[in-house]
């Protein structure tokens, strides 16, 4: 399992927490999705990540 971590700006609200979770966790691979508001921090941890593909799920 490896986990990758990303900076996301821009978060404002706890709906905004709830869309990346939901967006990243359906990247397949994708096990886990931690995101902390303050920070813009997301943690992804999964097998096989693919870059590409979790910075496009962020991105929507």
């Amino acid at each position: 399992m490896s986990l990758s971590t990303y900076t996301v700006t821009g978060m404002t609200c706890g709906h905004c927490v709830s869309s990346v979770k939901e967006e990243v966790g359906e990247v397949p691979g994708v096990t886990g999705v931690e995101v902390d508001l303050a920070s813009g921090r997301v943690d992804v941890s999964g097998e096989g990540l693919d870059d590409a593909a979790v910075l496009a799920a962020i991105e929507e």
